[in-house]
């Protein structure tokens, strides 16, 4: 037994890797992972771009694919298929074990489609039948236009991992297109045990664009008390707004309207904490993970997290915990809040400058990837 394997066991809450690389199909290291007690694979276009643009693990199937007569972008899509199969096949024991509850892996679509619902919808349905697997969980990003290809997924049985949630108002906007595609899908009639969604919000980067924004306040403070106040904000915004929308999940389900869709079998959509190594190194490396440990509730970690949750994790329930002065730590995040904004700190814009550079920053990373895998087929 583990951390990890106390994270699940004792405090409700699935550790899963934010990384998919060739050597987790054609080694034991995904195997040696899941004895460790990860229960789950995440990935993004800027961990595939890092995984085939650096070393050499996918020159020999890149070099084959191109001169059999595919494309680039067909040649990209075939490489990231035989990774997905290959973990998805050694995820189906923790997804059979766990009935459907952990097991997964995501992969998203194309990041140039954030904005097109009706290229995402195409692309989600292209993505899960080509893969094929029960486990699969296609990843959508949150973006208003994301929202309705989110509901249409879930009405279509569709299993998703809405992404690139950085606010309170999106997440809960998340959690109605699960329950609206729910409904949709129960009126056909179909198993709602057959379709379930996480919802990744993203934590860290919280604190990077809202600590910039206090420092610039700090520094150009007319007055010491308020400069100290911004002081005492600093690292806490991400945490604070984690733990308002972990509050946020347990009212959406546990209202009437969920619980006539889970006597239909409908289960939870769990909330997903995405981004969570720690940016800053002022920071303790895992304020991430220990602080957000709490039931029905996903951390994916990339590696370096995870390795250090292993070694000198705290195990505790922590989202939702009374604090020793009697106040509950949901009342402390909502005071944080409330400050943030008392010293002129916007949330919103915080939030929505973090959603312009998320989407922007993976449709760079692909484009990148891109560039050079058409360098590497020129050079064929």
């Amino acid at each position: 037994m583990t951390k990890l394997h106390d994270l699940y066991f004792q405090y409700g809450q699935s550790p899963w890797i934010d990384d998919l690389r060739r050597s987790y199909v054609e080694t034991d290291e995904l195997e040696l992972l899941i004895e460790n007690g990860v229960r789950g694979l995440t990935s993004n276009p800027t961990i595939m771009a890092k995984s085939i643009a650096s070393g050499t693990d996918y020159d020999k199937q890149f070099q084959s694919l191109i001169k059999s007569g595919k494309n680039v972008n067909e040649t990209y899509w075939e490489m990231v298929f035989f990774d997905a199969k290959g973990a998805l096949e050694k995820l189906l024991g923790v997804y059979g074990d766990s009935r459907g509850q952990d097991g997964f892996l995501s992969v998203e679509v194309e990041p140039g489609l954030a904005h097109d619902t009706q290229g995402t919808i195409d692309a989600a349905r292209w993505l899960s039948k080509t893969i094929g697997a029960p486990n699969l969980l296609v990843k959508i990003p949150a973006t208003k236009e994301g929202l309705p290809a989110i509901e249409e997924m879930i009405a279509e049985g569709i299993s998703i991992n809405a992404t690139l949630i950085f606010s309170l108002d999106r997440y809960a906007a998340v959690v109605d297109a699960y329950l609206n595609g729910l409904e949709r899908y129960a009126a056909s009639g179909k198993d709602l045990s057959r379709v379930t969604s996480v919802a990744s919000f993203f934590v860290s980067r919280v604190d990077s664009e809202a600590d910039k924004r206090l420092g610039a306040l700090i520094d150009s403070a007319d007055s010491e008390v308020l400069a100290d106040r911004a002081k005492t904000l600093l690292g806490k915004t991400a945490v604070a707004q984690a733990v308002i929308a972990y509050a946020l999940f347990k009212d959406k389900f546990s209202s009437e309207r969920f619980m006539a869709l889970k006597a239909q079998g409908a289960t939870l959509q769990r909330p997903l904490w995405a981004s969570t190594s720690t940016k800053n190194p002022a920071y303790p490396d895992l304020l991430y993970v220990n602080e957000l440990i709490g039931p029905d509730t996903v951390n994916t970690m990339p590696r370096a997290t995870l390795d250090a949750f292993l070694d000198h994790g705290v195990p505790r329930r922590t989202i939702d915990a009374q604090q020793p002065n009697g106040r509950s730590v949901v009342e402390e995040a909502q005071d944080t809040l409330d400050a943030l904004s008392e010293v002129g700190v916007s949330l919103f814009d915080v939030t929505e400058q973090l959603e312009k550079e998320g989407v922007a920053a993976f449709a760079k990373s692909f484009d990148e990837l891109m560039t050079q895998l058409n360098g590497k087929a020129a050079s064929l």
